[in-house]
């Protein structure tokens, strides 16, 4: 059980305030003599590297506004490119991005420390990242996770927590904490002992296996020693004490441990969301019944494929050599398909027996005396400690720039790129620097899997990935019956396989939480459950022909999270990453799905990684497929869910292509790679045309021209620059009045100042072209709807935006489906997910261009054209009228009608600590610029310089 918060007095308040930092000095400089890059790698991960505060700090920051060291330093290099990417110079990258050399110079050496005798752990200046130099392999990886407890130990704590469904029942049961351990137990329900199970699988893996075995222990004690140290000197995070955890007074109370199975728990979160492709097979198959219901089987299969765009020939690739890599396509004839009856498809019933506030009592307000300070505190997590949704949107934001040298100016590779995982307070990434035994890198890693650097730099070398999304999730449906004989119903829980009626399996997790001090939340509990059969996580129930089945979602990565340990280590180890066929090499041992970049002084290179099941030839991967009737995946077992994976030769790769951009988009020719959205319109079309542009121009590309262009697309409103011209062709065909030609000429003003949302003066929190940004947000969804609706029909079209939603701007649109605001709580990533493909082939086929791959049926209008431009100009005018404050109807950050804060990136706060707005921006959350000038055997000697 919680304790209540005993709130603290002024004078306990000064002697925390003492105790905040240990006591270390500077010492000499760290800085080894391996690095490659000669000053010339960059890297950026906003907020700051520090996301730990005291009770002291953190109440501070609620009533003065005041920032721990480090928590918010990067934040302004990071907000400040959008308005200055236009004049940046090679001498400038270090205004908007850090130095990130190896080791430290002498003079900007902050602190070290040594948690024990063989690893020093030394923080900078600048940024307070730690470099961690261990003198054995075990002390590298001890000295990795005490600087993972000291930046990032709240977050680590409940992210645990919530992979195991029990986050409710340690910080309360706030609406958000619920919705939050739902979402990842729905994909990941797993019990301790398939926890387990995955550590002994991955440590059985030959000599790297039991090496990571070793690191990740070494890892864990050093976590676990800075829990001791912590607690001990009181500078533990101050979230343990406004959750009742640890008592600000006696300092009585517990910080639990961390343990092997923790780090496979963080590892299915992060690989669940951002690793995972695949999956939304029964949404997919109510879509295409309603689209053949509306236009008969024939011509209904015709839309669903266009609209389904498995292999859209317009659709941009990072393979553009004419490189072909078939898979996930469907196949002639298919067979096999368990599609549901028309209006029988039921969401699984995850929540079980709720009491109180789970049952949805209104919470009892408790007023309480307050002293300034604490009454900042009270309530603080009244609303949940983490955003609810944090986890459950799509998470396929990162992008990448890499040029080979045969393109740039200094004839070495040059490469801007970096993931997306969301803006928060403390950022889910943190920065670090390991140098060891085997191990020698710098970059960005999870909280609480940073025994390896994820993403970032060798000796000379660097890398980055982007979320891939290929199909290695399918829905398999299962008949549903009854031990009994009697007939079964969709609530039945057993199933049929090998032609016996089985029980599901059942992993439940029982939280019950008491009421917070303000009661803001009141008492209550629930059961999570999660019903499983041979095929995974039951996700829905139908009939099927009128019989009772269950659907269950079976996940190449579910039960192997653990997997990719391998392939990370091996990302880390300079002995094995020597060129750029070695770390393909190593990004064929992870088993998630990611786009893969690499780069060094003579090469670059891509790979796409993932467990891609072999599936029957028969079986349609993008519709739910009955299982146990000849049509699971090749080599499957269900015991442990292991099956026949593609070799590593059938996925996609190059190196020294000309150039590679990616932001989420298609792979190569022939690639099934996910989703709806990799149509002939795609965000990525703003960096292809932009790298495209530069290369064609024969300007020479260095790093800081490529950087601006990924700036300058971070800006730009894809809908503006992709589908705007085409409407305004169909607006010309004949003079327009009214309302409806005052927005066009705002509209085309707007076109003809660079189509981006950016602020019309540094911090005047206005746009340019403000008008004309507010009639494009208020027209997509309206002219979307008035473009396809009426020949879809209501059912169709509705079906089609639940397997693909119209828009995704960066302050979220009114759906008309809806009826209500859906917004993109302020994530930063925008323009992935949109109809902007159908649109543009749509438009295109009324203006009787060239289109390939044409959509099914022909939508605007039927096809007619001055009925199109009918339907256009009616929605133009609708949206013109629209006021702001229905635009931008406001939220708990942002008054109704601020156009500018409704766009904002806001850092969500994951704990106490609180951060201030910066202006949108498309692009990842860290990121790196690098070149480098030399390589291993090279004649030059490597060059140090920060």
């Amino acid at each position: 059980m919680r304790r209540r918060i005993r709130f603290l007095t002024v004078p306990v308040l000064a002697v925390l305030v003492t105790g905040l930092t240990q006591a270390v000095a500077p010492a000499a400089a760290a800085v080894p003599g391996n690095d490659y890059c000669a000053g010339q790698c960059n890297d950026i991960l906003p907020p700051g590297e520090n996301g730990s505060a005291t009770v002291a700090e953190i109440l501070a920051n609620k009533v003065f506004g005041t920032q721990p060291a480090h928590a918010d330093d990067q934040l302004g290099k990071y907000a400040d490119l959008a308005g200055g990417y236009k004049k940046l110079t090679t001498a400038t990258i270090g205004k908007f991005f850090n130095d990130s050399s190896f080791g430290v110079p002498a003079d900007q050496v902050a602190s070290t420390l040594k948690p024990r005798a063989d690893v020093t752990i030394t923080r900078d200046k600048a940024t307070g990242v730690p470099h961690i130099q261990g003198t054995t392999r075990a002390g590298t990886e001890f000295g990795a996770g005490y600087a993972a407890g000291q930046d990032r130990l709240w977050l680590m704590d409940i992210m645990r927590r919530v992979g195991r469904g029990q986050l409710t029942s340690y910080a309360g049961g706030a609406p958000a904490n619920r919705e939050l351990e739902q979402s990842l137990f729905a994909a990941a329900p797993y019990t301790e002992d398939e926890l387990k199970q995955q550590i002994d699988a991955v440590a059985a893996r030959g000599p790297r296996g039991k090496q990571g075995l070793s690191d990740a222990q070494a890892y864990l004690d050093g976590i676990n020693k800075y829990i001791t140290d912590a607690h001990n000197g009181r500078y533990f995070p101050g979230e343990y004490v406004l959750t009742g955890h640890v008592d600000a007074i006696t300092n009585a109370g517990t910080i639990e441990p961390f343990k092997l199975t923790d780090l496979v728990v963080l590892a299915s979160v992060v690989g669940a969301q951002f690793g995972a492709g695949g999956g939304g097979e029964v949404q997919s198959a109510v879509a295409k019944l309603a689209l053949q219901e509306k236009y008969g089987a024939e011509q209904g299969e015709k839309v669903w494929q266009s609209l389904r765009a498995e292999s859209d020939p317009e659709a941009v690739k990072t393979l553009h050599d004419g490189q072909k890599f078939p898979y996930g396509n469907t196949p002639a004839n298919p067979q096999g398909m368990a599609m549901p009856d028309p209006g029988s498809v039921t969401d699984q019933q995850l929540v079980y027996d709720r009491t109180g506030s789970a049952a949805g009592s209104t919470p009892a307000k408790v007023a309480v005396p307050a002293q300034k300070g604490q009454e900042a505190a009270r309530g603080m997590f009244d609303n949940g400690v983490l955003p609810g949704n944090m986890l459950k949107g799509k998470h396929g934001m990162s992008n990448a720039l890499v040029v080979s040298g045969s393109k740039t100016a200094s004839g070495h590779p040059v490469a801007v790129f970096g993931p997306q995982t969301g803006y928060f307070a403390p950022q889910l990434l943190m920065l670090q620097e390991l140098q060891g035994p085997g191990i020698s890198a710098r970059g960005a890693s999870f909280a609480g899997l940073s025994l390896y650097v994820l993403l970032g730099r060798g000796q000379d070398y660097s890398w980055s990935a982007t979320t891939s999304a290929q199909d290695i999730t399918d829905t398999f449906a299962s008949p549903l019956c009854e031990p009994s004989g009697q007939p079964a119903t969709k609530d039945s829980n057993y199933y049929l396989y090998q032609g016996k009626c089985v029980p599901m399996d059942t992993v439940e997790r029982k939280d019950s939480w008491t009421p917070t001090v303000t009661g803001g939340t009141a008492a209550g509990s629930y059961t999570l459950r999660s019903y499983r059969t041979k095929y995974g996580p039951v996700t829905a129930r139908a009939t099927v022909g009128g019989k009772p089945v269950a659907y269950s979602s079976l996940r190449s990565s579910y039960l192997h999270e653990a997997d990719s340990l391998i392939g990370f280590q091996e990302f880390n180890d300079p002995d094995f990453v020597r060129s750029a066929a070695d770390f393909q090499k190593a990004a064929g041992a992870v088993n998630f799905t990611f786009n893969w970049f690499y780069a060094d002084s003579k090469d670059v290179a891509y790979f796409n990684s993932g467990a891609n099941p072999v599936r029957s030839p028969k079986a349609d991967p993008m519709m739910p497929t009955w299982g146990d009737r000849g049509f699971d995946w090749q080599g499957w077992n269900p015991a442990g869910n292991k099956a026949d994976y593609t070799p590593a030769a059938q996925h996609p790769q190059s190196v020294n292509q000309d150039y590679y951009v990616s932001w989420n988009n298609a792979q190569a020719d022939g690639y099934a790679s996910g989703g709806a959205d990799k149509s002939a319109v795609h965000r990525a079309d703003l960096l292809d045309a932009r790298v495209k542009a530069l290369i064609s121009s024969g300007t020479k590309v260095t790093r800081v021209n490529l950087t601006q262009a990924m700036a300058d697309a971070a800006l730009a409103d894809l809908r503006a620059e992709k589908i705007l011209p085409l409407l305004v062709q169909i607006l010309d065909k004949a003079p327009l009045t009214g309302a409806a030609a005052d927005a066009e000429a705002k509209l085309k003003t707007w076109l003809e100042h660079g189509h981006q949302r950016v602020e019309s003066a540094r911090g005047s929190k206005k746009y340019n072209d403000a008008d004309a940004i507010r009639i494009m947000d208020a027209w997509w969804p309206l002219l979307v709807s008035a473009e396809f609706k009426p020949a879809m029909g209501d059912a169709a079209f509705t079906a089609m935006t639940n397997v693909l939603q119209i828009n995704e701007s960066p302050s979220g649109f009114q759906n008309e489906v809806l009826g209500k605001h859906v917004g993109q709580p302020h994530q930063g990533s925008s323009y992935q997910h949109g109809w902007w493909g159908y649109v543009s082939k749509d438009l295109r086929t009324v203006l009787g261009q060239p289109v390939a791959g044409p959509l099914g049926a022909k939508f605007c209008g039927g096809g007619d054209l001055g009925a199109c431009r009918t339907a256009l100009v009616d929605s133009l005018t609708q949206a013109s009228a629209q006021p702001a404050h229905t635009v931008y109807p406001g939220d708990s950050d942002c008054s109704a009608g601020d156009q500018w804060c409704a766009d904002t990136v806001i850092q969500r706060p994951l704990g106490g600590i609180a951060h201030g707005k910066i202006s949108t921006q498309n692009r990842p959350t860290f990121q790196q610029v690098v070149e480098y000038p030399a390589h291993r055997g090279d004649s030059v000697t490597p060059v140090y310089a920060h």
